[in-house]
């Protein structure tokens, strides 16, 4: 009779909306989850962290196992960034003090080569993940999270040790298993960046014209002109992938102004760090795209032209 097999450690780097929603669901399937917080350390190892959820309910984890420090964290197997990607390359430090040998790094991060940097600070020793998330969360207050729809997250090989792609796809398998045990849809992702290239179809014009307008999805969608204003942005990102050698499947662009059409009313993550005088993730959502089209020699008119504007927002905000 062979022995169950030993559950992950799982660390959580940025205990922020995605952080915080994912660590607490892993936690509630009785995985052993360390959260890392910065600001809101307190107020989460007094009160622990409450995810109000429309699709699961009102959700407490507490008490947690919160640190203020990656130093006082056990070795982790599995390391979930959610923390913006802005600082990714502050976080390499903390990453190597919380990862066991051969632990797998995962970023919940949205934009366009968001590993790269974080690859150059870490050991070859450390397998570095994607993971795409497809959901509506924001952070209410120290420690709490609002899920209002969704929530699939899907996993892809980014680079480390595992070379050959049976091992990769065993890799990949496990953290999707991680999600799916916690309740969560997950699916594998042969291309990790056709399918980061896929996500910016949403995330280029609904993150930046809820700045640029001040406005959430529905009434985003709701006005005519605005409306022909995400098809022609949706139009261009695919037009910036195939550029790049990434085909997005027909109809994607439609399909997912029908997915918007029917969620609730959203305020997307940019809007939140706009309102909240953070800096806006402009680098990986946009510059990058817009510089590797080029590159393509493809140039993206309207996507340039949200960027710069966003630019000067951005600017004038923080």
């Amino acid at each position: 009779m062979t022995g169950a097999v030993a559950k992950p450690t799982i660390g959580i780097i940025g205990t922020g909306a995605i952080g915080g929603f994912y660590g607490v669901m892993l936690a509630r399937a009785g995985f052993d989850v360390h959260f890392l917080l910065r600001s809101e350390f307190s107020a989460v190892a007094q009160r622990g962290l409450q995810v109000d959820s429309a699709v699961h309910g009102a959700l407490t984890l507490n008490p947690v196992q919160a640190y203020s420090s990656a130093e006082d964290m056990p070795p982790c197997d599995w390391l979930l960034v959610g923390a913006k990607t802005n600082s990714n390359a502050d976080l390499a430090p903390a990453i190597l003090q919380a990862a066991a040998p051969d632990a797998k790094v995962l970023l919940l991060q949205n934009g366009l080569d968001v590993e790269d940097s974080l690859r150059e600070l870490l050991p070859d020793s450390l397998h570095i993940l994607g993971g795409l998330c497809f959901i509506c969360v924001h952070r209410e207050g120290p420690g709490v999270v609002t899920h209002q729809a969704l929530g699939a997250v899907n996993v892809g090989y980014h680079s480390g040790p595992a070379t050959d792609d049976q091992a990769r796809k065993a890799i990949v398998e496990e953290g999707a298993g991680l999600f799916r045990s916690a309740g969560i849809d997950s699916q594998a992702m042969p291309n990790l960046h056709q399918a980061r290239w896929q996500k910016l179809v949403w995330n280029i014009p609904y993150n930046g014209l809820s700045v640029l307008l001040g406005a959430s999805t529905l009434p985003l969608m709701a006005d005519v002109d605005c409306r022909e204003l995400i098809k022609a942005l949706m139009a261009e990102v695919v037009q910036g992938a195939a550029a790049c050698g990434h085909d997005i499947p027909a109809g994607y662009a439609e399909q997912l102004l029908s997915v918007t059409e029917k969620m609730p009313d959203y305020w997307p993550s940019m809007y939140h760090d706009f309102l909240h005088k953070r800096p806006l993730e402009l680098a990986a959502i946009y510059a990058r795209p817009l510089a590797a089209a080029k590159a393509a020699g493809r140039e993206l008119p309207r996507i340039e032209a949200l960027y710069r504007s966003l630019s000067f927002i951005d600017r004038r905000n923080t």
